[in-house]
């Protein structure tokens, strides 16, 4: 059966999308600017990857917090385990934290710690499981120093996860920002300085004959220059290296059609045989960031994703999602 869609997959405010595959079913988490109901982050349920059922809220939120972004969930040994960041507990700014939950439509709660107690700023979680089983968890932080080619702003590190709420607490560089296109913002007041702050954020891994792909999004998420990249490493923990031919995002916007495509997560159609990036984008107005989805194809060792798009695409159901 031939299915048609065309995007935005979901007609309401569905930031930083990710897409888990469980138990016959897919499940998108995102960021929206407000709760449902008791409870933060979107849940959206689909059996083929185009037709979305909202299923309320996922997390019960912190006490204290005020601000919830960019929702991750993987599955391991019978727990669902939800990673975002918070803003607001006790004044502070957005750090890492963990939620848990024994169903995929939560609720999820809190685990009560935060996972990276010594920045003062960290989001967009993004867990990784190695084949070896180890797993390891990419984040963004910030930087205030210019060196090695880098510029002052946020970068992503990854570190290796002791447990799934605990961190080894000994990131390393993936990627920080390197180029004009990167550009957050000019003179910025922030940390009790002025700085032309840079920002790469929203990893996403997928490994590849071998080798691993962190996808990141560059620039100004709310402007037009921010979009898709990615660095390549031979392990998870690095060292990550920019190929040389891409000099700017993979996925970048269209004036007109789509604005500011980025924070990626990956999946596979339901008969297995296609890749897909979920990402978000704002439409031409930007009224809102709407979840989408494109091809990932690959040129040898080159990514390439055929997006964004705004006409219909369809693809083949051929069977239904497998856990």
């Amino acid at each position: 059966m031939k299915i048609t869609y065309t995007n935005p997959v979901y007609s309401h405010y569905m930031a930083d999308p990710f897409v888990l595959r469980h138990g016959g079913y897919y499940y998108a988490y995102g960021t929206a600017p407000t709760p449902i109901g008791e409870r933060w982050f979107p849940i959206l349920q689909s059996a083929d990857l185009v037709n979305w059922t909202p299923c309320g809220g996922a997390l019960i939120p912190v006490p204290g917090a005020d601000e919830f972004w960019a929702p991750e969930v993987v599955y391991h040994d019978g727990i669902f385990y939800m990673y975002y960041s918070a803003h607001g507990i006790n004044g502070g700014n957005h750090r890492l934290r963990v939620a848990t939950s024994t169903d995929p439509l939560g609720p999820f709660e809190d685990t009560g710690g935060v996972l990276t107690p010594d920045d003062p700023f960290t989001i967009d979680a993004h867990p990784f499981c190695d084949k070896d089983g180890q797993w390891y968890l990419f984040y963004a932080r910030d930087f205030l120093t210019a060196d090695n080619g880098y510029r002052i702003g946020t970068g992503i590190v990854v570190d290796r996860l002791v447990d799934m709420i605990t961190l080894a607490g000994q990131p390393r560089i993936v990627v920080r920002p390197h180029a004009d296109w990167q550009l957050f913002q000019a003179q910025r007041s922030i940390y009790d300085g002025v700085y032309d702050w840079y920002t790469v954020e929203g990893p996403a891994v997928r490994l590849h004959k071998s080798r691993y792909y962190c996808f990141y999004s560059g620039g100004g998420w709310e402007q037009d220059n921010y979009g898709v990249a990615y660095v390549v490493a031979e392990h998870p923990l690095g060292p990550y290296i920019q190929p040389n031919h891409l000099s700017g995002p993979l996925l970048r916007s269209v004036p007109g059609r789509v604005i500011g495509p980025g924070h990626n997560s990956f999946v596979v159609s339901p008969d297995g045989s296609q890749e897909y990036v979920v990402y978000h984008g704002w439409d031409s107005a930007k009224t809102a960031r709407y979840m989408r989805i494109d091809r990932l194809m690959w040129d040898g060792d080159r990514p390439i994703i055929e997006g964004p798009t705004w006409t219909p695409q369809s693809f083949v159901l051929d069977a239904a999602p497998e856990e």
